[in-house]
């Protein structure tokens, strides 16, 4: 039976626009409020080091937001070794996702390798859950790999969907999403929540949804902010709204059946 999937919006991108000139415009509490009077299920940030896009000031600012939508979630991600408890202990989001970033990477572009970093990041899952965050960790699709996430004690994974995206836009996302459905099957077997993103888009998302089996949330930034330039954000929201929810209501998809069609 399939989860109702959830759509968390990241405002990263709109806070990088925002740091471009000193008149806080646009303004992320105005952002986060329409995606979720939009009816979003919760709201991303992944406040970084360098202070590139999201602040220490935002995640305080959307932290008492939140807690004016008490249905609605309250996600900040980031690399546990590089700040993100300091957010996590002040503010106490519903989830903390750990990602293995760098300071100077543009972006995330690859899952924790639970081989190398397991020990490092048991205390941490622990101090995380004692804090009553649920805590996810960003993974690739490697369907090995998700006992030994929930051996650290994690709820969740995020699955790192960059090559699932990359192969769909080259129009061969089949064999990519045998992979994530073997992923999210082990996750499930496991006893772990599976959440997803990176690079997820309109044209790409229903037919990860409808393959790879439930997916609990997915968290949606870049692409979700570009539309808006076109459809205001509001009505983006409700697009990748209907989405998430024809995908959360429907079958399952065949792998015999085209995957890789575009869905908008």
């Amino acid at each position: 039976m399939r989860v109702r999937t959830k759509l968390s919006v990241n405002l990263n991108k709109v806070a990088t626009l925002r740091n471009t000139r000193s008149v806080s415009i646009p303004s992320l509490a105005h952002c986060a409020r329409l995606c979720l009077d939009a009816g979003a299920h919760g709201i991303t940030i992944h406040p970084r080091p360098d202070g590139r896009h999201i602040r220490p000031d935002d995640v305080a600012v959307l932290a008492a937001l939140l807690r004016e939508y008490p249905q609605a979630e309250l996600n900040i991600e980031g690399n546990p070794f590089e700040g993100l408890l300091d957010h996590v202990e002040k503010h106490r989001p519903t989830q903390c996702t750990l990602v293995p970033d760098t300071a100077t990477q543009a972006t995330s572009d690859h899952g924790w390798d639970l081989m190398t970093d397991a020990q490092r990041l048991r205390p941490i899952v622990t101090h995380l859950r004692a804090l009553g965050c649920r805590t996810s960790l960003f993974m690739d699709a490697d369907p090995g790999s998700m006992a030994a996430a929930r051996d650290l004690g994690a709820d969740r994974v995020e699955l790192y969907t960059e090559p699932y995206a990359a192969g769909f836009a080259a129009g061969h996302a089949e064999d990519v999403l045998i992979r994530f459905r073997e992923a999210v099957a082990a996750a499930r077997a496991a006893g772990l929540g599976v959440n997803a993103g990176h690079d997820l888009n309109r044209a790409n998302l229903g037919p990860l949804l409808a393959s790879a089996g439930s997916i609990d949330e997915v968290s949606i930034g870049h692409a979700l902010i570009a539309d808006a330039l076109e459809l205001g954000l509001p009505r983006a929201v409700t697009e990748y709204l209907a989405l998430v929810a024809l995908a959360s209501h429907g079958p399952e998809v065949d792998f015999g059946a085209n995957t890789g069609r575009s869905v908008s």
